[in-house]
């Protein structure tokens, strides 16, 4: 397929993601926060990602906002759909990514959809239809303890049958080892969903050869890989772009066990850091500004301001507030942090966890940018058109090493 390659991500750090996985294909790719308008200029591209926030959201609202998505890259040309959603598979019984998934592919051409949430670069891969974290099983892994989405089975038929009507298939790896004829015959034989194991970046690129003429593929950024080396860019990739310079701030609010690894790197190394307690301070404006002032007594490079804690002090948290209350108070409150931070002159935010970096970029209102250099696997620099706004590093909570913060946001 050789028309424009459009990307539907249900969160902002997976949009990144996804993006990287175009961009190092070699295709020409855009990122877009939020649906962007008709009028919306575009430079030539052959990829077009749009990052959405509905992966938590009610199943109505994800599936109205990503239908908008669609109507939008139909109308900019995209012939190829690619619905990426989370690595573990971060849903519930109700959705979103059935319901979702159910509404792109009635609004696409007939056909069977390939998926897989593998992702060998970061850790993911299907097996028998189970979805591995590292060697464990996903619903022994950290994500079993997730506030939002705990994920509690790992068999990925048995979770994407509860959340839709549409036939699910399985296509095991004995079969993606036998080659690409046996693939495409086993993927043509099956109807609805088919969840294609995947262990290799090998794998992903033969789903990739085979999925290269689907009109609606979706998967992880691992797929998502393998589709764009199985396509060919009408232009030579634009120069990579180099890492930002000047003041830097982390702006953590991600609970997964990757992200306070990090977060303890930054107190061991003595950081300075404030932590933002939404029980004591319930009001966002207030923590928020008690937040700015803090950062303004400080001389020192790459501050931490953080919500991320323990599921322990989490569930505490949410007992005092609720579930949605304290969510809504520190995105709120995270916002206007970031808003005041540019105003300040931060150049760089690093933001770690999707809703947190959906927070940030609302708040400040950057529609897109440039993909720029890698800080780790998937969390590239996004450099916003609107100069005025700081590079962002938009880091999905369980990704990077342990001292990606820490050298992130390092002079």
């Amino acid at each position: 397929m050789t028309g424009v390659l459009g990307a539907i991500a249900d969160d902002f750090t997976g949009a990144t993601d996804v993006a990287v996985a175009f961009r190092r294909g070699g295709l020409r790719t855009l990122l877009f926060f939020g649906v962007p308008p008709e009028t919306e200029v575009a430079p030539p591209h052959d990829a077009i990602v749009i990052a959405l926030k509905s992966r938590a959201i009610p199943a109505a609202d994800a599936v109205a906002l990503s239908v908008d998505a669609l109507r939008r890259l139909r109308n900019r040309n995209a012939e190829q759909i690619y619905f990426k959603f989370c690595s573990t598979f971060d849903s519930t019984p109700r959705g979103n990514i059935g319901p979702v998934l159910d509404a792109l592919s009635q609004a696409s051409p007939p056909g069977s959809v390939l998926m897989t949430p593998s992702s060998p670069e970061h850790g993911r891969t299907q097996y028998q239809g189970h979805l591995f974290v590292g060697d464990t099983l996903l619903a022994e892994s950290p994500m079993r303890d997730h506030p939002a989405t705990p994920m509690t089975d790992s068999h990925l038929p048995r979770l994407l049958r509860a959340q839709t009507t549409t036939p699910v298939s399985l296509v095991t790896h004995d079969v993606v080892r036998n080659g690409e004829t046996a693939l495409r015959e086993a993927v043509a034989d099956a109807s609805g969903y088919v969840l294609v194991d995947a262990l290799t970046e090998d794998d992903l690129r033969l789903l990739g050869r085979v999925a290269v003429d689907s009109p609606l593929i979706a998967g992880a950024a691992g797929l998502a890989a393998g589709l764009a080396a199985a396509r060919t860019s009408t232009a030579a990739p634009t120069p990579e772009t180099p890492a930002p310079t000047g003041p830097a701030v982390v702006l953590s609010g991600s609970c997964s066990a990757r992200t306070l690894e990090q977060v303890a790197v930054m107190l061991r190394l003595g950081r300075p850091a404030y932590r933002l307690d939404p029980v004591t301070t319930p009001d966002p404006d207030a923590l928020a500004a008690s937040a700015l002032a803090w950062y303004d007594s400080l001389d020192a490079v790459g501050p931490l301001i953080y919500s991320s804690s323990s599921p322990a002090d989490l569930q505490h948290t949410q007992r005092e507030l609720g579930v949605a209350r304290s969510a809504e108070i520190l995105e709120k409150a995270t916002g206007i942090i970031a808003v005041g931070l540019a105003g300040r002159g931060v150049r760089r935010l690093v933001a770690a966890g999707g809703e947190t970096s959906g927070a940030v970029v609302t708040a400040l209102d950057v529609r897109g940018g440039v993909i720029g250099a890698e800080a780790a696997p998937g969390v590239p620099w996004i450099h916003p058109v609107d100069e005025r706004h700081p590079a962002l590093l938009l880091k999905s909570g369980n990704f990077g090493e342990p001292g990606l913060l820490a050298t992130a946001s390092g002079s």
